[in-house]
């Protein structure tokens, strides 16, 4: 009987000395938020990343995770809070930060990534730490650029009116673009009329024929409903990959210690693998969905993409002539695509020798 109670008095001290040491160890809490709910890649890379941090702190560190508008509305809003140091962790797209960061939308031009090995080759490498250094030195050293992930897989061209398989079926037609400028330069060299919409004003200006189509990955178009709403024809060009821009306050990463900040980092590249993997998987259920649905999916030809290539020449001299910088980081970007090409080139030669 006295080992029993000897041991259980063990068991019990070590219990509280175990939860008492972690309740009082995690001193460092990190906000973490994106204006996106849990369907999305957003919040699954969060997850990964609140798990990460917690497990290689030994429970020192901790992540909360705030989704949709809880702590902020808007990217500016998000992205202000990131820079004053109330929010610690944030994503955004290239359109939310192109008030800030405007070269960021190089990563929307278009058809210059073929395949998602491509483009994570790219931002796995030293561009994505070009762009965190110009960012650092235009939010005078506030905003730290910690990955890029992705977030919704690429887009594509929808709409509700026909199939497009060309540049002339774009003509005329109405499509929804973001606020920035790019989107709406891209869709008007294809012919058709940019409209800024609103993404929460999207569904209804759909239904009420205000806009007749939009570029989305079929993720979101599925989460949104936005077949019930007309839309209907899917054409699978793959223009621009769905770069999601992870942010965090820089002081608040600066001032971790050595250790902290490696593991800091260390979680970002696991969030990052998460949004690289998630949007594969949803969009099988996602495409099977459109098409129970009633809608028509069109994957263009090669000739056909040519076509579209060519179309979109302008977008990339008008991004070069109105971005400060607009050559070098064109340059940059491009020079990364063909060096990520070259190493998936060469990794594919492996795989395939016998």
């Amino acid at each position: 009987m006295l080992k029993h109670l000897m041991r259980g008095a063990l068991v019990a001290t070590a219990l509280v000395c175990v939860t008492g040491g972690l309740a009082s160890a995690a001193d460092i809490t990190l906000r973490a938020t994106a204006n996106s709910n849990e369907n999305d890649e957003d919040y699954d890379g969060l997850v990964v990343f609140k798990n990460y941090i917690e497990n290689a702190s030994n429970g020192t560190m901790t992540v909360d995770i705030f989704m949709g508008t809880q702590i902020c509305a808007t990217g500016e809003e998000c992205l202000q809070g990131i820079a004053d140091g109330t929010i610690d962790v944030y994503m955004s797209t290239s359109g939310g930060a192109a008030g800030l960061f405007p070269y960021l939308q190089v990563l929307d031009l278009p058809y210059l990534m073929d395949n998602d090995r491509v483009a994570e080759a790219v931002l796995g490498g030293p561009f994505t730490a070009d762009l965190r250094n110009l960012a650092l030195a235009d939010s005078g050293g506030t905003m730290r650029l910690m990955t890029i992930g992705n977030t919704g897989g690429w887009r594509n061209f929808a709409n509700t009116e026909h199939t497009i398989k060309t540049p002339a079926d774009m003509a005329g037609l109405k499509m929804r673009t973001v606020p920035a400028e790019l989107p709406q330069e891209l869709v008007k060299a294809l012919g058709a009329a940019p409209t800024p919409i609103a993404w929460p004003e999207l569904f209804t200006s759909l239904q009420t024929g205000v806009v007749q189509g939009t570029a989305n990955g079929i993720t979101d178009i599925m989460n949104m409903k936005f077949p019930d709403a007309g839309l209907k024809y899917l054409t699978l060009d793959r223009h621009s990959y769905m770069a999601a821009f992870w942010w965090m306050s820089n002081d608040r990463f600066m001032n971790l210690t050595e250790v902290q900040r490696r593991i800091v980092v260390d979680a970002f590249y696991a969030l990052q693998q998460a949004t690289f993997a998630s949007p594969k998987r949803k969009e099988i259920a996602a495409y099977e969905e459109f098409v129970a649905d009633g809608g028509e999916i069109y994957v263009p030809t090669e000739e056909e993409k040519a076509a579209f290539r060519d179309a979109v020449q302008p977008v990339f001299e008008w991004f070069k002539g109105s971005m400060d910088g607009g050559d070098e980081i064109f340059e940059t970007f491009t020079n990364a695509v063909e060096q990520a090409e070259a190493t998936v080139n060469d990794q594919r030669t492996v795989e395939l020798a016998q």
